[in-house]
């Protein structure tokens, strides 16, 4: 049984067209998932010419056409995206808005049951907000589209282990007021939630404290004395588990030799300078709570090397490997109910 994945090439101003291609090149993708790309045949066209490779595709009009036996791969397209009229390597408030509407279009069929997941190459935020899609990021605009109530957040995943954060894509001058006890048991909630869907029975979770040395009890800030240790206690309290705060200085560290399956974050940066030095090339991005699976790159457009055939599909595929095993999972799940 394999789990029906949309892949869409991102932002046709960055590299996204590319790696898309490149995934597609390698028989492994379509061994995990069945795949259909759900963009505009002329962005794929564009893929192929960066990345010097040609895949077999076939357009379709509907999903329900897809041949998953067939060497070409499918290609819903939707006709909406003109490459040639977006500079390349340049942000465009237009491209961006066409990505929203590309990925608006498969999250409805993705509610309607038609797809099982998600897994989408770079985009780029700002072209996505200056084109219309008023979010602060995607994750943002995905738990709008999809109707979510409660706590959902962004997930970082590399090889080693995974970042949930308390507070996101905000100043850091209104993180620190953002730390607060119900965001780090919604991020504590999401954690554990997430790991047992990826398979870890007992999810071992580290927790980042806030100010340098942790606090060093209170003379560089008292946030860990205040707020997040009592919160941590009294979670745990309640068969929540989880281990520190940790200085932030040293808890990778502790992650990074097997000690954690998954650090909570207290701030955006403090994660995400550890996972991508670590990781870059293979870094995941995952919208955690959501009822739908969105999985893309933890990297960017890459608007540096646009077009030289440079880039490195490694993330790309670590999150397409995601999408599938995820969307398998809870395929398989409401299977087992249904009967």
């Amino acid at each position: 049984m394999k789990p029906l994945i949309g892949l869409m090439p991102g932002d046709a101003t960055g590299i996204g067209p590319e790696l898309v291609v490149k995934l597609l090149s390698t028989p492994a993708a379509r061994e995990r998932a069945n795949v259909v790309i759900v963009g505009d045949a002329r962005v794929l066209e564009l893929g192929m010419k960066d990345a010097g490779v040609r895949i077999p595709y076939r357009t379709i009009s509907r999903l329900e056409e897809a041949d998953h036996a067939a060497e070409a791969v499918p290609l819903l397209d939707l006709h909406n995206i003109d490459p040639a009229l977006y500079e390349r390597g340049k942000l465009n408030a237009e491209s961006g808005r066409l990505t929203g509407e590309t990925l608006k279009f498969m999250t409805d069929r993705a509610l309607a049951g038609a797809l099982d997941g998600i897994c989408f190459a770079p985009l780029n935020k700002a072209a996505l907000h200056r084109g219309g899609w008023n979010y602060h990021d995607e994750h943002q605009m995905f738990a709008a589209w999809t109707g979510h109530v409660g706590y959902f957040g962004e997930v970082n995943i590399i090889p080693q282990f995974s970042t949930f954060r308390v507070t996101s894509h905000v100043a850091l001058r209104e993180a620190v007021d953002m730390v607060k006890p119900d965001r780090i048991e919604g991020t504590l909630v999401l954690a554990h939630e997430t790991l047992r869907a990826f398979g870890k029975a007992s999810p071992r979770i580290g927790v980042a404290a806030l100010n340098p040395h942790g606090g060093e009890n209170g003379l560089f800030g008292d946030e860990e004395i205040r707020i997040i240790r009592p919160t941590l206690e009294a979670l745990r309290a309640k068969g929540l588990s989880s281990e520190g705060p940790f200085p932030s200085d040293t808890v990778f560290i502790k992650a990074r030799r097997g000690d954690f399956d998954a650090v909570i974050i207290m701030y955006h940066d403090q994660g995400q300078i550890a996972t991508k030095l670590l990781g870059f090339s293979q870094g995941v991005t995952f919208t955690g709570g959501l009822k739908t699976v969105y999985a893309t790159p933890a990297h960017g457009v890459a608007y540096d090397i646009v077009g030289t055939g440079k880039a490195d599909v490694g993330a790309m595929a670590a999150a397409f490997d995601v999408a599938a095993r995820t969307a398998l999972a809870r395929k398989t799940a409401r299977e087992a109910v249904t009967g």
